[in-house]
């Protein structure tokens, strides 16, 4: 130690070019964070973020733990209220908290749970033999994160009350009174002084707690908004589970099987013990989209894993096997995993204990032996049913025929498409008026409605780093069209090749030419109808670039008018009517109502929608998978009765459908 002291101190040390200009750094400079300070010192690191997100967080952590109750047997309702003042409550009717002293910590569990990060029922003890949240940090960070919270347990009898502020104990745990009632009671009011937003959404929380009661039959769950002006209530529970979450997905398509294909295994260890459950259920329909939802231990893995590999390989397997049997296909034939789930509407949902989730956002199960157990079940399952439905089976192994023919001309196309840039010795389209820097960061492009409006926004534009990119008319529905019809569209395919990074299952985000893809359309039901369109084209075949935020709508203005020979922009009717509440209407020379972006001189386009400085845009985020593909069958579907009933159910998004 003193010949490690000694080296220190004859090392030449230039106090100038050190951080902070000092050269101490010794025991005292260490700084030991207790209890639940470092979740108040970081909070990224435990809720990812402190914006509206991080903020649903805290609820989604609350109310896992009643969820693992709901999965050991012990709760069967779950009521969510955000309350007058904006604080949630989440009340379960499990076993209740632990009351009792833990000897080694002189507290109770309560406490201990409420206050001690990784303290709970979790971590190899026998309170939870399966749970969601383990790759969260417990309700204990919820309690750090919050300008006060509240336990209320119910148990043996008695009602038990412990309150803290940012996570320290204000109110010591009591017993305040008898009841008969059981369970737990939650209360927090996050604190404005971590998050950005306070405010819950109504909406946010309804889609994740319909999805949970899907996930767990039977299971009830209550939300209530009791906040002024905001009063609403849904419950939710569904005695058919997942089978009813495959008909609500798939509700507006024509389906091809008589009914859902539906199996639950449960597998059980040496000691008789069940270590696993496999619950499946899947519809195929006359659409071309796949959608799968899996689930491991109520938790969305929208990263796939082993549990979606073994039921993608089972399908591919039995379908193929069947076909080959039954003289549908030849020897040397084989339909692709791609081939067999074109229609399919999916969910799956595994419970096991020890659960290993990996991938970038932690979404992707990596237990090796769920990929062999969904295997097995999906073989034996979908073989039995596919036996005991040949018409239906033939069917079915004929629509993903036409599905391999329909690829292989997409495929043809795509072939086609890069011998003619090759020949022409060029990769761009002709239209594209492309930008200058190279660093895809610092880029962006203007998906422009019209030629008009495409010259004039090249004009205005800053050619360093903004590219434009003209369309002309209104480009497919892909709702209703195969790959194959999809490559055939001239504006589709100037829309790939000037993105660089391909669609489908050749999407590679790292080709991605900018980081900002903007629609830019008129202000009208045409212009609407255009994003709406894009929109869809990205949902479908480009999905990761709304996932991770790559897709914008540019704002453009309505009205223009000029006072004093001042220009002034207005975005809707209640701005403009507010500047002339507040200015009137002496002095205006010109008042100008936008029918579309190719009325705007350059400068007026550069000023509104284009400068960096001053447009608006509205990134397109994709909070809700699950609800993003209903509204996408709903809207661009083939049955407009749906389009009708949806508009006159939500007037206050008719004009706004896209956004």
């Amino acid at each position: 130690m003193d010949e490690l002291k000694n080296q220190n101190q004859n090392e030449d040390v230039n106090p100038e070019e050190s951080i902070g200009h000092s050269d101490k750094y010794d025991a005292n400079d260490i700084q030991v964070l207790e209890g639940l300070e470092p979740v108040r010192k970081r909070p990224g690191m435990y809720i990812g973020s402190t914006d509206e997100h991080g903020l649903h967080h805290l609820v989604t952590e609350v109310v896992d733990n009643s969820i693992d109750e709901a999965l050991a047997g012990y709760c069967t309702q779950i009521d969510v209220v955000i309350n007058f003042d904006g604080s949630c409550s989440v009340t379960d009717n499990g076993r209740g908290i632990p009351t009792g002293i833990i000897p080694k910590e002189g507290k109770s569990a309560v406490e201990v749970v409420l206050s001690k990060l990784h303290a709970g029922g979790k971590f190899g003890g026998e309170g939870y033999k399966i749970s969601g949240g383990l790759h969260g940090v417990g309700v204990s960070c919820v309690n750090a994160l919050s300008k006060y919270l509240k336990a209320d347990v119910y148990q043996n009898g008695k009602h038990y009350k412990i309150e803290f502020s940012r996570g320290k104990v204000i109110s010591p745990l009591e017993v305040v009174g008898n009841t008969d009632k059981r369970g737990t009671t939650i209360t927090f009011l996050p604190d404005d002084e971590i998050f950005e937003t306070t405010e819950f959404h109504f909406e946010t929380m309804k889609n994740r707690f319909r999805e949970i009661a899907f996930l767990n039959k039977g299971l009830v769950i209550s939300l209530e908004d009791k906040r002024e002006g905001q009063e609403r209530k849904e419950v939710f529970e569904f005695k058919g589970g997942i089978v009813e979450f495959v008909d609500y997905l798939n509700h507006n398509r024509e389906t091809l099987l008589s009914s859902p294909v539906y199996f639950n295994k449960f597998n059980r260890g040496e000691n008789g013990e069940i270590d696993n459950e496999v619950e499946i259920c899947f519809q195929f329909n006359d659409g071309y989209n796949e959608v799968i939802n899996a689930y491991a231990n109520n938790i969305n893995t929208e990263e796939g894993g082993t549990h979606l590999e073994g039921f993608k390989s089972g399908l591919t397997k039995v379908i193929n096997d069947y076909a080959l049997t039954n003289k549908i296909i030849k020897e040397n034939e084989k339909l692709s995993g791609e081939d067999c789930r074109e229609g399919i509407t999916a969910v799956i949902s595994v419970k096991l204990k020890n659960p290993q989730f990996e991938g970038q956002t932690k979404t992707k199960l990596g237990n090796s032996e769920m990929r062999n157990i969904v295997y097995k079940a999906m073989t034996t399952e979908f073989g039995d049913y596919l036996d005991q439905h040949p018409v239906e089976a033939k069917n079915l192994i004929l629509k993903s025929i036409t599905a391999q023919r329909a690829r292989d001309a997409a495929r043809n196309a795509r072939e086609l498409t890069r011998r003619k840039s090759i020949l022409e010795n060029t990769t761009l389209p002709g239209k594209l008026a492309d930008c200058s820097e190279r660093d895809r960061k610092f880029c962006e492009i203007y998906i422009v409605e019209g030629d008009s409006a495409g010259g004039t926004a090249k004009t205005g534009r800053d050619r360093r780093f903004q590219a434009i990119l003209p369309l002309r008319g209104k480009i497919l529905n892909v709702e209703k069209a195969r790959l194959n019809r999809v490559l055939e569209n001239a504006e589709i395919k100037s829309m790939i090749t000037a993105f660089g990074c391909g669609i489908g299952e050749e999407f590679n985000e790292d080709k991605l030419r900018y980081d900002k893809i903007i629609c830019m359309t008129d202000a009208d039901v045409d212009g609407a109808h255009i994003r709406i369109l894009l929109l869809t084209f990205f949902f479908r075949f480009m999905r990761p670039l709304i996932e991770h935020g790559h897709v914008y709508a540019a704002k453009p203005p309505l009205y223009k008018v000029t006072k004093n020979k001042q220009d002034y922009y207005f975005y809707s009717d209640d701005e403009l009517n507010a500047w002339y509440d507040q200015n009137g209407r002496t002095g205006i020379t010109a008042q100008q109502r936008y029918k579309g972006l190719g009325e705007m001189n350059a400068e007026q386009l550069w000023d509104t929608t284009l400068d960096p400085e001053h447009r608006i845009l509205i990134q397109l985020t994709l909070e809700d998978a699950v609800e993003a593909e209903k509204y996408f069958n709903e809207l661009m579907g083939e049955d407009s009765e749906l389009r009708r009933i949806f508009i006159e159910e939500h007037p206050e998004l008719a004009t706004d459908l896209d956004i």
